[in-house]
């Protein structure tokens, strides 16, 4: 209960633009997901998780960090080919450690700027 309160305070302050979409993440014990989201239009531009096909195939376990990594690469691919490189970064409510920091760190790698 206490990261959603945490989440919708962040989100209070945080809007996505058709410039510059919000990248939320959402992670649970066994799996990783992100967006690239529109909040303008309330679309969901990009996605990537654990469980895509894609993914699943070089990912053995996806609740660890080299999961998340390959995450955040493959959310980052997606959306500059979508023409994507700006986005605003959504933890969701989660410390910016661990699976949420590598996922960040990948995506940066791969081209993206938040």
């Amino acid at each position: 209960m206490a990261r959603r309160s945490i989440h919708f305070r962040i989100r209070k302050k945080l809007k996505g633009t058709q410039d510059r979409p919000r990248m939320n993440i959402f992670r649970s014990a066994k799996h990783i997901y992100v967006q690239v989201i529109d909040d303008f239009r309330g679309m969901t531009l990009v996605s990537a998780s654990t469980v895509d096909t894609l993914v699943r195939k070089d990912v053995r376990n996806g609740g660890n960090v080299e999961a998340a990594k390959l995450v955040g690469k493959t959310v980052a691919e997606r959306a500059l080919a979508k023409g994507i490189e700006k986005v605003v970064f959504d933890r969701g409510g989660y410390r910016y450690h661990g699976r949420i920091k590598a996922l960040a760190d990948a995506a940066r790698e791969a081209g993206m700027k938040f």
